[in-house]
């Protein structure tokens, strides 16, 4: 590095560039915010989810949750005369689509503003930038709390239940004797309470959980950010995470998002000969990460608790919702589901693939300084640490949480619910043996095939720019026979 850019580098830490970080952080927050707004909005109305509320509060609602948030529904239905009966229902379930669009948008400007930098970044600058971030993105979330809240009423008079023959009097045909109990008597005066009835459900995002889940939100969008990208300064003592930390955390967030991706391909392609393409195009815009994160720690044996019960169970993949509806009391894994569809093993096929290619990205991505066992080790404790710490927030990420119920008096007439959790502390065991077998064997075939890059050489880890002045370290000996300024002058 020149003295010039030194001098320059040096000037810039010594003040902190405070347009540049409110006009970054703006830029950040107010792309994540319209990208998360699009997609939520884009998924709900293929799901024709619009038709029953206002598309506007709703989306507001999905983008909180999918930022950390908490929606509250609740409901209050008046029917056949009874007053004060209860719509209770909890949802805890994250949509993880439009979260990680917003995470990339973030991330994308987050990591851009700092890359001016230079070689290095002041501890004082990264932490007003992320600060600034974090600062504008909770306000930003405040406004979806004042914004995300609705009600849907459900009038019975336009039901058209009032149109009904015989509705006021007997049913026609003679079908009210043959019910038994006199229900056939009772039946007609039931429907016209029901043309009476009148139903609300409502949802509202609350506010300080809102603002709490969305700061760890951001915050933890910031910090895997700086993780796995490789061309971002960091501060002097932050140093030594460029050559452990990061080949590994690129690597394997490289893999997820190649994950999503395919699942993204998978839900087009089961659109095209579907009768109902929208609705697939919608739950695949709003939930594809939701499945394919899930799916992956239980293709690496991670065992999941649960039980489904209602309507709400069709709502699960196949062979999943009858492995819940038929036993709750034990764990849900590989091996069970197999057992129901032999094809559910190309899932653990596809998961250790994918944990392979990982593997190998990290060797390609780490330096060798010794030799091939002592680097296979090196990328085993790398990429088994950051697995141990990733697969367990899968878990946490994916799980489900969600139930409804319609009480009249004391008396349960409607239940359905799903409940899904991974083992956490089994998801940290085998992160870290994947990781650690996934990093030795890339390792390994990285090196068998010469794909693997030298060490810096000793004195600094980034050299200064390369020039006419300043020649690049070379990647092999001189050859005098490719080389046409070693051979000898021959007149």
């Amino acid at each position: 590095m020149s003295l010039a850019e030194s001098g320059h580098d040096a000037k810039r830490r010594a003040r902190l560039p405070v347009g540049d970080v409110l006009l970054s952080a703006v830029a950040a927050v107010s792309w994540a915010f319209i990208a998360m707004a699009g997609v939520a909005a884009l998924g709900l109305h293929l799901l024709e989810a619009d038709t029953a509320a206002s598309l506007g509060p709703m989306t507001a609602a999905v983008v909180a949750l999918a930022a950390g948030g908490r929606v509250t529904p609740s409901g209050d239905v008046s029917a056949f005369g009874i007053e004060g009966a209860q719509a209770d229902t909890a949802i805890d379930i994250a949509p993880l689509g439009v979260g990680l669009v917003g995470a990339l948008a973030i991330s994308w400007f987050f990591l851009r503003s700092l890359r001016a930098a230079g070689v290095e970044v002041a501890p004082r600058e990264l932490l007003a930038r992320a600060g600034a971030v974090v600062a504008l993105f909770v306000a930003m979330m405040g406004g979806l709390a004042w914004a995300g809240h609705d009600v849907i009423t459900i009038d019975g008079s336009q039901l058209g239940l009032d149109k009904i023959p015989g509705g006021g009097d007997k049913l026609p045909g003679g079908i009210a004797d043959k019910l038994p109990g006199g229900i056939g008597d009772a039946l007609p005066d039931r429907i016209g309470d029901l043309v009476d009835a009148k139903a609300s459900v409502g949802f509202t995002v609350e506010t300080v959980p809102s603002l709490l889940g969305g700061a760890a939100f951001v915050v933890g969008v910031l910090v895997i950010a700086l993780l796995a990208s490789r061309r971002t300064p960091l501060p002097r003592a932050l140093a030594p995470l460029g050559r452990t930390v990061r080949p590994a955390a690129s690597a394997l967030v490289g893999v997820l998002l190649m994950a999503v991706v395919a699942g993204l391909a998978a839900a087009v392609y089961a659109a095209i000969g579907d009768d109902h393409p929208k609705r697939i195009a919608g739950a695949a815009l709003l939930g594809a990460p939701n499945g394919v994160w899930l799916g992956i720690p239980l293709g690496l044996f991670v065992p999941w608790d649960g039980q489904a019960t209602g309507e709400l169970a069709k709502l699960l993949p196949d062979p999943l919702d009858e492995l819940l509806r038929v036993s709750s009391d034990e764990p849900v894994t590989l091996g069970r589901l197999a057992e129901l569809d032999g094809r559910v093993w190309l899932l653990g096929v596809a998961a250790a693939v994918m944990m392979l290619l990982a593997g190998v990205l990290t060797a390609v991505r780490s330096p060798v300084t010794r030799g091939v066992l002592g680097f296979a080790g090196r990328c085993a404790l790398r990429l088994g640490g950051v697995t141990a710490l990733a697969l367990p927030l899968l878990v946490w990420l994916t799980g489900v949480s969600a139930g409804a119920s319609l009480s009249v008096l004391g008396f349960d007439a409607f239940g359905a619910g799903i409940e899904l959790h991974g083992q956490v502390g089994m998801a940290v065991l085998l992160g870290a043996a994947w990781g650690a077998g996934a990093g030795a064997l890339g390792a390994v075939l990285a090196y068998a095939t010469g794909r693997v890059r030298p060490a810096p050489p000793p004195g600094g880890e980034a050299p200064g720019p390369s020039g006419p002045y300043q020649p690049s370290r070379p990647y092999r000996p001189a050859n005098p026979d490719t080389n046409p300024y070693l051979r000898p002058y021959d007149p």
